[in-house]
Formats: structure tokens, sequence, C-alpha cells
């Protein structure tokens, strides 16, 4: 099973959404900063936003083609669709919102159907029950039954478990994961959390500014961005202008001088001249901070430096760190009360040589 996307809509005088891409059957993840047209996407394959201009496709049936001034009817796309506002009905139970997506179906094969989804999504003991009845996990366990009750061609999720605690997100994505494998059809999936990103998708597809900025396997257009732009998205945190000083391609490295400050780091070799601009990501999480000055380590970078802010991000500890550059560095409560961190306290940054990415 395929889908394939061709979409052209103009959402402002500045902006206009131009995106063209195929989905095999799998999960792909449609990643990109927030106002980039995820979402607008997702609702013109479920029908529910007209492409100025375009065609959508599921194994070349169409669903929009402007040329041929075909849209088919939303109830008739046969897409399941889970937007990250659930929109339960608060007056039907559980079983009662799941059956509502199959109203076309016999009385008896949908009460079957219903309560067979259900209990693959271990909720089947809540039938009886209303929306407010139930935890949040439960509601979007709910959400994801009566779009899957549909047994759709093509499956949307829009941010499905952004609202929801790590561990609920964990017990969700293992039983997602076991439907989606259990069927041949094409899943989009939009998030902003890499955790997500890397632990169902098959694929993804960054979009900014509009349009495609890159697609691929996670772990190659996530985790080795190859421009400034999609570093950013990509989750690197920390961005440098710097100077390549010397290159050592036999060892696969490079030294580099931070833009504006005497701080020299090693990175990976990239085969820029010695003299060159180029710009470095690291990402935050990546970045290890000591109490006291580390020594006979592996790791090529350690720089001094000193605390200069200190919040917390939900159950991260976000640090601004100034050595040379200012690093902002991700840290656990625990790890931060046992260096007894503070504003203006000395410290050191350790980061390894292949933790740095060398970008465009």
């Amino acid at each position: 099973m395929m889908l394939s996307v061709r979409f052209r809509k103009r959402l402002s005088d500045a902006f206009t959404l131009d995106v063209d891409f195929a989905v095999p059957a799998g999960v792909t993840i449609l990643f990109g900063a927030s106002g980039s047209g995820k979402t607008t996407v997702l609702r013109g394959i479920a029908g529910l936003t007209r492409p100025d201009a375009g065609r959508i496709a599921v194994q070349d049936i169409p669903l929009f083609d402007s040329a041929a001034d075909i849209d088919i009817p939303v109830p008739q796309r046969k897409v399941g669709y889970v937007a990250q506002h659930l929109a339960l009905f608060p007056h039907l139970t559980v079983h009662g919102n799941v059956e509502y997506g199959i109203s076309r179906v016999d009385r008896y094969r949908r009460a079957e159907r219903a309560q067979m989804i259900l209990a693959s999504f271990k909720i089947a003991h809540l039938s009886g029950r209303k929306p407010g009845e139930i935890s949040g996990g439960e509601q979007q366990r709910t959400a994801l039954a009566r779009a899957l009750a549909t047994d759709p061609r093509v499956l949307l999720l829009d941010e499905p478990l952004s609202a929801l605690d790590y561990a609920t997100q964990t017990h969700i994505m293992d039983d997602l994961r076991t439907w989606i494998s259990e069927r041949a059809v094409p899943v989009v999936y939009v998030t902003h959390a890499h955790r997500e990103v890397f632990a169902l998708g098959e694929r993804v597809i960054v979009l900014g500014g509009g349009r495609v900025q890159a697609q691929g396997i996670p772990h190659d257009v996530l985790d080795a961005p190859a421009r400034h732009a999609l570093a950013i998205i990509a989750g690197f945190e920390n961005v440098f202008e710097a100077t390549v000083l010397s290159s050592r391609a036999d060892w696969g490295t490079m030294s580099c001088r931070v833009a504006g400050t005497t701080t020299e780091v090693e990175v990976p070799f990239s085969g820029a001249e010695p003299g060159a601009p180029i710009r470095l990501a690291v990402r935050a999480g990546d970045i290890l901070v000591a109490g006291a000055e580390p020594h006979a380590l592996s790791a090529r970078n350690v720089l001094e430096g000193v605390i200069g802010s200190l919040h917390r991000q939900g159950p991260t500890i976000v640090a601004h760190v100034i050595a040379g550059p200012s690093f902002e560095v991700h840290l656990t409560p625990g790890a931060c009360e046992s260096l007894s961190l503070a504003q203006g306290r000395p410290v050191w940054l350790v980061i390894k040589t292949y933790s740095w990415r060398v970008v465009v």
C-alpha cells in the first residue's frame, strides 16, 4: 500500500505549503518546527482541508485530484485520523465512541469489532465508562481504537501522545507498534518528540518553510543533519560558527576554533581545508558536566566554564554554561543535586569528538 501526496495550498500572503512525497506501508514521521505545515498536510489527506492544487492517492486511487476535479468526501476516504485534541463524545461510553466510527457496519459486527479493538488496546474493561471517568492515557487509547476500528487504508496521527507522561507513552507506543506491524498500511505520524521518531519511525520527512527539507531513515536525517536549519529542527540546541585550524584525514578529525572565542574543539573530519569557515552542532543531551577537572578521558573536548543559569523544563534541568561560547546542557535533577550545581559555579564540559556534527 502506497500513499502519494502532492499538495499545494496558500495559507497566507507570506506562506505557501508545497510538498510532494510518497509514504509506503509502515510508519513515516512528519517532523518539523511549529507552523511548518504538518497538520495542514494531514488534514488535506483526510479531506478536512482542500488543497489549492495537487493530487492525493492511495495505491493510485485518487482521494483528491485538482486536475481531474476529484475530491472524495471524508467518510468515503477510509482514512483514520487521531488529532492532538481527541474530540471524544462525552455523552457516549468508551464502547459507544468506538462504535460511532463504524456506524455503517451492521449492529452485530459493529459491536464485535469494537470489543476486539478495545481488547487489543487493553481497555475492554472500560467499555461502559464515559471519557470523563477515565484517565488521559485511557482516553488516548479510546481515540486510537475509534480510528483503527474503521480498518483504515491510511492512518494519520497528529501528536497523539504529547499530553501523556513517559510511562503511558511507552505502553501506548508498544500497542500501536503491534497493531501497525500486523497491517500493511501507510501511517503518517506527526510529532515534535525525538523519542517517538526513533521508537516508531521507519522513515522521516522533515518540513521547513512549507517544503520538504529532507527525508530518509531517522538516523541519517536527524542524527547527521547536513544543513543548519535542519540541525535546529532535529534538536541540536547548540550551533556555532567556527574556523578550521587543522585536519587529520588519517585520524578522521579536525581541530576548529569557535568564532569570537579562543575555544578550540576536535570534531569529525569533513574534508574542509584549514582556514575554511564551517558550522558545528551538538545536542544539549550529548554534553557531560563534571564538577572537577577530569583527567585521562577518551573524550577529546574538555572545556572549563561556569554555570550562567539553571532552570527546570519538565523533567529536565536546562543549564547554560559559559565556556567560551554559551552552551545549553540538559541534566537530570539528580545530577544537578549530586554536583551541587548553582549559578556561578565552575564546571567542566566533556564532549566526545563524534558528538559534534558539521553542518552547512
